[in-house]
């Protein structure tokens, strides 16, 4: 199963920039989307059956903001919305599916930059989503997770991170959530097979210059627990795919 995680910005906006064309390229057997800023219906959905996707959308109750979406060529046995927990699901942020035995999961992290109380949510939010995580690998021990995590883990994650170690999605906070995930028997695809530096999945808008400079973080990820670590094939980054101010990163793994 190759496995791609994108954040979109804004499905509409992404299909505006070639995103359909890109897609008839077959680039993956599953599209985990986020940052939708879209309700299914606000599409022309249609198209990404004709090319062969099943689709699943999970969009926030507030109009052109967050939300998730799967676009699959394999069928799931079992498609799931949200966790459970009210705060994160009127934010449209999980949808889970069941491929046999094994439990994919898209989820949009929420991002802290606007302010102190959109940070103490993504505190609360991390610590709440861990708990079902724990909860979850009780029942699936195959886990998939994949999605904008909102966080850069290291330094290696990061081009400027002394310039940066004050900025929301870099805080020591977020970076030590990230390391006691990883170190509960979670493995970092990318990490697992690219050691090397300069890799990152975001840059900002702000300055045009700034992508053309790969200054960038790796926010994005694709992580397996380790029951799955054998299966895992190859991972990659897709920088020169340029619909968003993210970039694919990619899975293949034989589940």
């Amino acid at each position: 199963m190759r496995i791609i995680s994108y954040n979109v910005n804004g499905i509409r906006a992404a299909i505006k920039k070639g995103f359909m064309d890109w897609l008839k390229t077959n680039p993956a057997d599953v599209l985990c989307i986020q940052e939708t800023k879209a309700a299914k219906d606000d599409v022309d959905h249609k198209a990404f059956n004709d090319l062969g996707y099943h689709d699943y959308w999970y969009s926030a109750q507030k109009k052109g903001y967050s939300g998730v979406a799967v676009f699959t060529k394999i069928k799931p046995d079992h498609v799931e919305y949200g966790t459970g927990h009210k705060v994160s699901d009127d934010e449209g942020r999980v949808i889970q599916m069941n491929f046999g035995d094994t439990r994919l999961i898209n989820a949009y992290f929420p991002s802290g930059t606007s302010g102190e109380e959109r940070q103490s949510f993504k505190y609360l939010w991390l610590d709440e989503f861990n708990n079902y995580l724990d909860k979850l690998k009780k029942k699936y021990p195959r886990l998939i997770l994949c999605g904008d995590y909102n966080i850069a883990h290291k330094e290696i994650d990061i081009h400027d991170p002394k310039g940066n170690k004050k900025s929301s999605g870099f805080l020591p906070e977020e970076r030590e959530w990230m390391t006691r995930f990883l170190d509960n028997d979670w493995i970092d695809t990318f990490r697992h097979f690219r050691p090397d530096p300069h890799r990152y999945s975001w840059w900002s808008q702000r300055f045009p210059a700034v992508r053309l400079n790969n200054k960038g973080w790796r926010i994005d990820y694709i992580n397996v627990t380790a029951p799955l670590k054998k299966q895992i094939k190859d991972a990659e980054i897709f920088p020169d795919v340029r619909h968003s101010d993210h970039c694919p990163v990619y899975l293949d793994i034989n589940i």
